[in-house]
């Protein structure tokens, strides 16, 4: 997983392949800081070649995301798989951040998104 801070409050990862506890051993602290410098933070979430997460990896996301539920404002989706975009729409509900999809094609339209 790639990890990059755009701005302030945005952070952008790349996952590719499989995420794996280490991938969130990374991650985990970058949003932690965040959040820290931050009262909600905006996420560029980009999936391409994209296949989902090792049990112990997605169970840390998990407890990560029940916890900060409340501390995302926007978070942007991007993917080139129907399971990815399901998956953002089954997010929804779970959290009062605005969260919309973004095909690969468009991630320039994601980027603007999350800024704006």
């Amino acid at each position: 997983m790639n990890i990059n801070q755009i701005q302030d409050n945005i952070i952008y990862t790349q996952a590719t392949g499989t995420l794996t506890k280490e991938d969130y051993e990374k991650l985990l602290p970058v949003l932690k800081l965040l959040l820290e410098k931050h009262e909600k933070i905006r996420w560029l979430f980009s999936m391409e070649d994209f296949t989902g997460w090792e049990p112990v990896a997605l169970w840390k996301d998990l407890q990560f995301d029940i916890k900060h539920v409340n501390d995302f404002e926007k978070i942007a989706m991007v993917g080139e798989k129907e399971w990815q975009k399901w998956l953002t729409n089954i997010m929804k509900p779970f959290t009062p951040a605005e969260i919309l999809f973004f095909e690969v094609a468009d991630r320039e339209a994601a980027l603007k998104w999350i800024k704006e």
